[in-house]
């Protein structure tokens, strides 16, 4: 897994939690940007470097920097935003959503290897573990147990 991928998947549809991700930086921002989704199917685009610099200065008043790096975190950190960002045609782009560059091959690995790795976190945690296999207790029936308890009985007259 030291080289990066060969062949593209095409852009990388986002999901409704990526557009939930991308809402709540929106919702912090006196405007939404155009490099975030909008709507399930939307492609995921990867950042331009520098891009949380390009967000600060749009901050709503009442929103706190902390919030938006986590809010920003969030997305970013998230398996799809890795998987586009490893695509062998990956670009990165500015808040408009335009493209501004390619991402470098060392980018492009780094993606990878962290998709890779939270892609089998969920296979891991997606798979339930087995059940205890709890037999019920055997079924003894009216005779046998009298038996057992005369038999307990004699031996502890023996004793």
């Amino acid at each position: 897994m030291d080289k990066p991928w060969k062949i593209s998947r095409g852009p990388i549809a986002a999901t409704e939690l990526d557009v939930e991700k991308a809402n709540a930086i929106n919702t912090l921002l006196i405007r939404p940007v155009g490099v975030l989704p909008a709507k399930p199917g939307d492609p995921v685009l990867p950042f331009a470097v520098g891009l949380f610099n390009e967000l600060r200065p749009l901050l709503k008043p009442d929103a706190g920097v902390t919030t938006l790096r986590r809010a920003t975190a969030a997305y970013v950190h998230c398996r799809r935003y890795y998987f586009a960002s490893a695509q062998p045609d990956s670009m990165r782009h500015n808040l408009d959503g335009e493209p501004v560059e390619a991402l470098s091959e060392e980018d492009r690995l780094v993606a990878q290897k962290r998709f890779l790795s939270l892609k089998h976190t969920a296979a891991k945690t997606e798979e339930p573990e087995p059940a205890p296999v709890v037999l019920p207790p055997p079924v003894i029936s009216k005779s046998e147990q009298i038996r057992a308890a005369l038999l307990r009985g004699r031996k502890n007259a023996v004793s």
